[in-house]
């Protein structure tokens, strides 16, 4: 029996397999309102048999988004347009839906990976000044972010909270809080971001709380008995950066406060990262976190194969795993997985008549007339 398909639960929310689709930035939007490509590519990924669909980064202010082009849910405009896509596809598809909240801080206004994913200055046309933990650009050559005061810390605490009301009104399944590569949250843990001298700056428990005081506006402005989860780099792979074992102490301030998930990646604060890379090459990570804190675990990282991420799970080293990349190239992946692996998948009736003959209890409930 596929320990991939099996069922999983964070928190309250049961998921029907083991497979999460992973938040993926499309730089589509306008104005942090989704369009009519989102309507496409997540009614694509809704039919994939995933167990979770996470959305990609969400930006709680228009001046976290990591470009222009970035979904946000900061203003009437942004819900109103993400209800739309959510209604259709609530409408085709029973997986569930959350959403990744976070803030682009230093690493904020670039361009879109396809116009090579620069800075745009503040002086520039379209661009506009980042925040962070500490006035310290994120690569050399780039503008310095402002360092942000009490009434800024204030402020982006509200930000992630008024977005998480708003994801409450929307019904969305579960939030995920984004403090991982390199983006503002992680600024504040990484000792190679964050130099403040403050409440927030200096040890690991001050370099933490910043993390911890968002976590804790979310989970209160959020839908009771939803679960709110956190994203984590667990390595700066940079020496003297943010490493495994402060994760580990994360995550045990994460899971005291009654954190449903830890989503384990890894890097992105810094261009000086050396990352041994490779198949599988963040679940050690994810293992570790698991092992020593118990909470469920999603390992992500060049999982592509069916045999590979069924091994992670019946081995014990996550709950769940987390395809990005992989879902783009092929948004059938769980059906295919589930054919490898002698498993069954949900799929949409109107596709059944695609099912393999060698593989006829692929999809669950699906039945055939004679014509």
């Amino acid at each position: 029996m596929s320990q991939l398909f099996q069922p999983l639960a964070i928190g309250p929310l049961r998921l029907a397999n083991r497979i999460v689709i992973a938040p993926m930035c499309q730089y589509s939007a306008s104005d942090g309102t989704p369009g009519d490509w989102h309507l496409i590519h997540l009614g694509q990924l809704a039919l994939s048999g995933a167990g979770l669909l996470v959305l990609e980064a969400t930006a709680v202010e228009a001046e976290g988004r990591i470009s222009a082009g970035d979904l946000g849910l900061y203003s009437d405009a942004n819900e109103a347009g993400l209800a739309r896509v959510l209604a259709a596809l609530r409408a085709h598809s029973p997986i569930p839906v959350a959403i990744q909240l976070g803030h682009a801080g230093r690493k904020a206004s670039s361009r879109a990976p396809w116009d090579g994913g620069t800075q745009v200055r503040s002086t520039e046309p379209g661009g506009w000044r980042g925040v962070s933990a500490s006035a310290l650009p994120h690569a050399p050559g780039e503008e310095a972010p402002h360092a942000l005061d009490a009434a800024g810390l204030r402020r982006v605490r509200e930000a992630f909270a008024q977005a998480a009301r708003r994801a409450a009104r929307l019904g969305l399944d579960g939030i995920e809080i984004h403090a991982a590569h390199g983006y503002l949250l992680h600024q504040f843990l990484s000792p190679l971001s964050n130099q403040r001298t403050d409440g927030h700056g200096g040890s690991l428990d001050n370099r933490m709380r910043f993390v911890l005081e968002v976590y804790d506006a979310v989970r209160e402005a959020f839908t009771p008995g939803k679960p709110v989860w956190v994203r984590a780099s667990a390595t700066d792979w940079v020496p003297g950066g943010w490493d495994v074992d402060s994760t580990v102490a994360l995550a045990q301030a994460l899971k005291a406060r009654g954190c449903a998930a830890i989503h384990v990646s890894s890097g992105g604060v810094s261009p000086q990262q050396a990352i041994a890379l490779g198949p599988l090459y963040q679940v050690p990570f994810a293992e570790r976190i698991k092992a020593e804190v118990g909470l469920p675990t999603i390992a992500v990282g060049l999982i592509t194969e069916p045999a590979q991420a069924e091994a992670i799970v019946a081995e014990g080293r996550a709950d769940a795993v987390a395809l990005a990349r992989a879902m783009l190239y092929d948004p059938h992946w769980p059906w295919h997985a589930a054919a490898q692996l002698g498993a069954q998948v949900v799929a949409p009736r109107q596709y059944w008549r695609s099912q393999p003959r060698a593989f006829k209890d692929l999809f669950a409930g699906a039945a055939f007339g004679a014509r």
